[in-house]
């Protein structure tokens, strides 16, 4: 289409000459040709977003995003989302409720001190164990068990579990810390299950479902993993403190030191801030 410098517009189409006289028709047609295509491809885009966004919650690395203090964190799944796997990462709840969990991929000495303060506090707690604390730290899975704590599923070997397609794969992993638990603990294995690192997929979710567990993430955790990098009493307080929410899932590595140290004084502090502690049995009761 070309426009002429005294605003009359001519095309040829297939070599055939339109007047001047129909340049104003032309224009009209091409402006609603133009709408039409552009119409189209936000609706396109719209539709890639959305599907983007579906993808998101499906598959990857768990995440959140805290945008207002005592208010729960927003994840990259939703709980409604995530209800049809029977998964959780908080209670939908008003009340100063919150949820105990550890994940324990070995021992380093600083269980002891933790069961000590959730004694102090009778707060019942989950630990996700992986096949090598049953192996090397059986006394303490015991005592876990003893002092009614819930021993759940972090797997036996803690691999990538949402880079497993196969069912056989997925189902072994969980198997054999079941058997191993129960032959440490003379009890069969509460099957609830958390995946290691996050990591996850829809058909992860399925089937973990499939063999009767239930999923938990977490509403609140910090960086507390590296052994040679632990966080400060000041910076472990912050997090934990200012990201507290009725109905969290707090997830703590029980080879911290730092956990170790404060936990007592961190469980005083939430108590005086009206929370109590519940087990993660009363959260999928509820629902």
């Amino acid at each position: 289409m070309k426009f002429f410098p005294n605003g009359k517009i001519a095309e040829k189409i297939r070599g055939i000459h339109v007047p001047p006289e129909s340049g104003k028709r032309a224009a009209k047609i091409f402006l609603l040709f133009l709408c039409a295509f552009l119409a189209g491809r936000l609706g396109a885009m719209f539709t890639d977003s959305h599907n983007k966004a579906v993808t998101t919650a499906a598959d990857g690395n768990w995440g959140l995003s805290f945008q207002q203090e005592g208010q729960p964190p927003v994840a990259n799944a939703t709980m409604d989302y995530l209800k049809q796997f029977d998964s959780y990462y908080a209670q939908k709840t008003p009340d100063k409720v919150l949820y105990l969990t550890f994940d324990a991929g070995f021992e380093n000495g600083n269980t002891p001190a933790i069961l000590d303060a959730l004694k102090k506090h009778n707060a019942p707690a989950t630990f996700f164990v992986v096949g090598n604390y049953i192996e090397t730290a059986p006394d303490l899975v015991k005592r876990m068990a003893a002092e009614g704590h819930t021993v759940g599923n972090h797997t036996f070997h803690h691999p990538d579990m949402s880079k497993m397609g196969s069912k056989e794969a997925f189902e072994k992993e969980l198997k054999d810390l079941e058997t191993l638990y129960e032959q440490t603990t003379g009890q069969p294995m509460k099957k609830y299950y958390r995946p290691p690192q996050g990591k996850y997929s829809e058909s992860n979710l399925q089937m973990a479902k499939d063999m009767g567990y239930k999923t938990f993430f977490w509403s609140l955790a910090y960086v507390d993993w590296y052994q040679d990098k632990q966080p400060s009493k000041e910076e472990a307080f912050k997090k934990l403190l200012g990201r507290i929410h009725p109905g969290a899932i707090v997830l703590l590595h029980s080879t911290s030191t730092t956990n170790a140290q404060i936990l007592d004084e961190l469980l005083t502090k939430w108590e005086e801030m009206g929370y109590q502690f519940h087990s993660l049995d009363e959260l999928v009761a509820k629902q």
